[in-house]
């Protein structure tokens, strides 16, 4: 224990090369195709197995310890034993302790062999960057080190490939986190750094492409929206399905989301990001719009459902009349979904609005197929198209303004970390946006 204790609280990997210090201005034009824009989104990358949970340093568990707590809560969240899996296991040298494997090396891997084939002009991150408790974190570490292990070190295979590379990231709620100060840090290490940027406020907008054929892309911090919102957890029944907050109020089963105070929105902000996206959306004058932010709207991993209703019923709307796609993290798999849009624009003649989800660069987890089925029973406007939960991957999306499409390739790489490229299935959407 004592060895684990110690290899917790100290840094293990070799200290990074620093970047050369200079500051990414939106403004500065990036490499585009009139015809073709094409970039990278991942999402949920910063988690490696030096930089645990706290849990698992105060409760550790062997590798049948560990797995037998994962089949249990797989159990008791009402999800079909025979469809248990796990992520791959890493047991913590000179000692039995065990936790689940990282994958964001593999994945930084496998898009640098996809980027050496296919147009990547930039990328996308979809939150929380720095797993589990974002910078500023009470567990002894060196915040710079923390975010070059954990942002920068993944995705050197990739820039070394293509320097000029720009990640364009968004928070999420592990990033928020610890306080104020650690997304701070976070942005503010990212204006230090040639291929990273993230606007200070958190929220932001910028522009790819030539005028004409064009894409704007709006950056959501979908933390600062939720934390805004009263909400509750509510379980699932045990067929899959979605109870009523009053039945789970009157069994004592709905749990009020746990907003800490420093997660609180001051003077506004979200109500300020929200106004702040309808104009940005309606004014836009960009041929393409996307939408992309940490948190889901709909998803199949039966965790998440409850910040889905409260996002969509913010952001929804906005999305269904000007957007022509909204990407997420939050799930750590690879999904895409579609909504049609009939509920909240009745009447909508546009196309459905693609729903992507590529969360799964580093963390694994599974789907919940009774709750996937019972939203497909519900929710008439909601399809899932395609998914794959238990693996690392990642998007990459291409804007053809040759036919107008939005097109989507799904990549997974193997549990082995070996960094292999596997081609997953693709999928094309029109272009909805006027």
């Amino acid at each position: 224990m004592n060895n684990f204790l110690f290899y917790s609280m100290v840094a293990t990997s070799t200290i990074l090369a620093g970047c050369a210090s200079t500051v990414f201005s939106q403004n500065v034009p990036q490499p585009n195709s009139a015809n073709r824009i094409a970039f990278l989104a991942l999402g949920d990358g910063g988690y490696h197995t030096d930089y645990p949970k706290t849990k698992h340093i105060l409760n550790p568990k062997t590798k049948a310890e560990f797995i037998a707590a994962e089949k249990k809560d797989w159990i008791a969240e009402h999800r079909p034993l025979e469809e248990f899996s796990h992520a791959p296991i890493y047991v913590y040298p000179e000692t039995n302790i065990a936790t689940e494997q990282g994958g964001a090396i593999a994945v930084g891997k496998a898009m640098a062999t996809l980027c050496s084939s296919e147009l990547c002009q930039f990328a996308i991150q979809l939150g929380d960057n720095i797993y589990p408790d974002g910078a500023d974190a009470n567990d002894g570490k060196d915040d710079q080190k923390r975010m070059d292990d954990l942002i920068l070190k993944p995705l050197q295979p990739l820039f070394a490939k293509q320097p000029d590379l720009v990640v364009y990231s968004a928070l999420g709620n592990h990033d928020w986190k610890t306080s104020r100060k650690g997304v701070a840090l976070q942005t503010e290490w990212m204006a230090t750094q040639p291929n990273f940027y993230m606007d200070e406020r958190g929220y932001y907008s910028y522009k790819q492409g030539v005028e004409g054929s064009d894409v704007e892309f709006f950056v959501l911090d979908t933390n600062m929206l939720l934390s805004g919102q009263h909400y509750y957890e509510i379980p699932l029944r045990s067929d899959g399905s979605e109870q009523g907050l009053a039945a789970a109020l009157a069994s004592g089963e709905a749990e009020i989301e746990d907003i800490e105070r420093h997660e609180v929105p001051i003077n506004g902000e979200d109500h300020k990001q929200l106004a702040w996206l309808a104009n940005g959306l309606k004014n836009s004058t960009a041929k393409w719009k996307i939408v992309y932010g940490h948190h889901i709207l709909w998803s199949i991993g039966g965790s998440k459902y409850d910040e889905g209703h409260v996002l969509r019923r913010l952001i929804l709307p906005e999305l269904c009349e000007y957007a022509d796609a909204y990407i997420a993290g939050h799930e750590h798999d690879l999904e895409l979904l579609t909504d049609d849009c009939s509920r909240v624009l009745p009447g909508n003649k546009k196309a459905k609005l693609p729903l992507i989800i590529s969360g799964a660069a580093s963390k694994m987890r599974g789907k919940h197929t009774p709750f996937s089925e019972q939203q497909e029973k519900r929710y008439p406007e909601y399809d899932l198209i395609w998914s794959k939960s238990f693996t690392w991957g990642f998007a990459h999306i291409a804007l053809n303004n040759q036919d107008d499409k939005l097109q989507v390739q799904f990549y997974s790489t193997p549990s082995s970390g070996s960094g292999e490229l596997i081609k997953e299935q693709a999928f094309s959407f029109e272009h909805r946006s006027d």
